[in-house]
């Protein structure tokens, strides 16, 4: 799959207000410290590429995870019993391309509780659109996943923690984009 580099230039002041069915989540981006995952992401968001989506992967203790468009035509109940969509497995999805990784060159690449970063399969440079909010800290993920974001206060942090497989991204807005 061919690397994509985004053209939107992250100006370091960028907040993802992402709607979910169970609240809001204000997530502060990190445009300084990777800056092709938080394009990608403005890029996506603007495009209304997540509005409808469902987190597909619920892992207590661990990551709550979204992004994945063969979600989109499925309902709720459907994703929380696993059943594929018209393209596929919840999980496999992507935008039809991939984007670098940038772990190895994010000073802040750390796994905290409410930490937003990107998904990817086994090949480092195979991250897209799906991403995850960590449940509590994972440091184990600090040198193979790209953290892009962080919850910007206690009450993303419940919402985060409230989510569940098959529950719906509404939308995601921007604010603070050049």
């Amino acid at each position: 799959m061919a690397l994509y580099t985004p053209e939107y230039q992250p100006t370091g002041e960028e907040i993802a207000v992402i709607e979910t069915s169970k609240g809001t989540i204000r997530v502060k981006l990190a445009g300084a410290d990777a800056p092709i995952h938080v394009a990608n992401f403005v890029e996506l968001a603007t495009k209304g590429f997540y509005d409808g989506l469902k987190f597909h992967r619920h892992e207590p203790g661990f990551v709550i995870q979204g992004g994945c468009p063969n979600t989109r035509e499925l309902t709720p109940e459907e994703v929380r019993a696993g059943r594929p969509g018209p393209q596929g497995p919840a999980g496999t999805g992507n935008p039809g391309y991939s984007i670098k990784g940038e772990w190895t060159v994010n000073p802040n690449n750390r796994h905290q509780d409410g930490t937003l970063a990107m998904a990817r399969s086994q090949m480092p440079d195979s991250a897209g659109s799906q991403f995850y909010f960590c449940l509590g800290p994972q440091p184990f993920l600090d040198s193979a996943y790209t953290v892009f974001g962080d919850a910007l206060d206690d009450e993303s942090r419940t919402v985060i923690h409230a989510l569940t497989r098959g529950d719906e991204i509404r939308s995601i807005t921007i604010e603070g984009t050049a």
